[in-house]
């Protein structure tokens, strides 16, 4: 599985988040619930990860 694509994390990616100003992004969960508080960022879990 991919690695979340946020500088600095190692965690497995666990979520894509479609943001409507920039490109998508496979994060990890922890990231996810962060960054979809801002408007118009849509998360959706990647088939196949496990959540925790």
């Amino acid at each position: 599985m991919a690695e979340c694509s946020e500088a600095g994390c190692e965690n497995e990616a666990a979520v894509r988040l479609h943001v409507p100003w920039d490109a998508d992004r496979n994060v990890c969960t922890a990231h996810a619930r962060a960054l979809v508080q801002q408007d118009g960022i849509v998360a959706e879990p990647i088939e196949g990860s496990e959540w925790s």
